[in-house]
């Protein structure tokens, strides 16, 4: 297969900072797309892979998977796209296409796992794939995207992991008009749940432990804002959510938040904490509640969250960067530092 060589940023151990390095691309085969790539957006995945805390990182490791470009050229067989649309990639470049969930449209669910936009297995070099950090990228149609054109495109990158991350489990348990739905923490997931649930029609309730964050909690449309640490307002909310989408990373007591849900609501884990969270029997057995996690969306879901964005004007609040300042983001990522997502800008990887 030919390929062509493009400039990117990297890192080639844990321990090792992002540098430029240069990897290669397909050139693009009868279904495939190419992209150039404009924006990448910094999703707190790429520095656990990265940094190997995940396990199982390849190297040398090219992350970023919230990808917004211009379509630059088409394989023959492409339908979907032409030269000059603008296009997205998102968590997923591939799956095996014929499991029971692949044909449902949940391609995230794949019996034979998706191929990942990076440290995947990419079936046409026989080397792990790499992200969005790049030039350039080529994904064949069936997993390239849309974006609308109203949106501001850098602001849009994090809706393709940020974005359909909370609304595919808004989705499935059918938040809409009439609900009372809680948000657990306020970052990159949890902003991003706030604005897409109030869009829905839901009445949004933002738990946070930050007194600092009321504000910006009800800037972004919030109706109600709990205080966790404070006993008072979290035992006056018990019992009154129908569902609770949670998004905190770091170590924290789920029981906490059952203990604000109805009977038979569900809390849906979308933050991923290093270590076990202990469930308590009797947080969910008086009243027939459940503890459910979710992923990202399929491919259509996918594109139904980014029009269901470009009807409603949302995107994600940004800090845009240069690739060059990616390590010291990553830095300021670990502190919470940043409101609410990095995102790249590419022309400075290829000035």
């Amino acid at each position: 297969m030919n390929t062509y060589t493009i400039k990117a940023f990297g890192t080639q151990a844990p321990e090792a900072d992002l540098k430029q390095i240069h990897i290669d691309r397909r050139e693009a085969t009868e279904k495939d797309v190419e992209i150039d790539i404009l924006y990448c957006g910094v999703c707190h995945s790429d520095l656990h892979t990265a940094r190997n805390e995940w396990h199982g990182t390849v190297y040398p490791n090219v992350p970023g998977h919230e990808i917004v470009g211009r379509v630059t050229k088409v394989g023959i067989g492409v339908t979907k796209f032409k030269v000059g649309d603008l296009a997205a990639v998102g968590c997923m470049v591939d799956s095996c296409r014929e499991c029971e969930y692949c044909k449902e449209g949940l391609e995230q669910y794949c019996e034979k796992g998706n191929i990942q936009t990076y440290n995947g297995a990419d079936k046409h070099l026989n080397k792990q794939t790499f992200g969005g950090y790049s030039e350039k990228i080529v994904v064949d149609e069936d997993f390239v995207l849309r974006v609308p054109g109203n949106l501001d495109l850098a602001a849009a990158a994090p809706l393709l992991c940020a974005g359909i991350t909370t609304w595919s489990p808004l989705k499935h348990w059918k938040i809409g008009p009439g609900q009372k739905v809680g948000i657990v923490g306020i970052g990159g997931l949890g902003h991003m749940g706030v604005k897409l649930a109030k869009a829905m029609g839901a009445y949004v309730v933002v738990i946070t432990t930050s007194p600092s964050k009321v504000e910006d909690a009800k800037r972004l449309g919030a109706d109600a804002v709990i205080l966790s640490k404070d006993k008072a307002q979290m035992k006056a909310n018990a019992n009154t959510l129908h569902f609770v989408l949670d998004c905190v990373s770091a170590q924290h007591d789920v029981n906490a938040y059952l203990k604000l849900l109805k009977t038979d609501g569900t809390l849906a884990l979308v933050g991923a904490p290093e270590h076990p969270l202990p469930i308590a029997a009797f947080s969910l057995i008086p009243a027939r509640k459940s503890f459910a996690g979710s992923t990202i969306g399929g491919i259509a879901e996918t594109q139904e969250m980014l029009d269901f964005c470009g009807e409603h004007n949302i995107t994600s609040d940004i800090e845009l960067i240069k690739i060059q300042d990616i390590n010291n983001a990553y830095e300021r990522l670990l502190k919470g530092d940043v409101k609410y997502r990095f995102v790249i800008d590419m022309a400075s990887l290829k000035a």
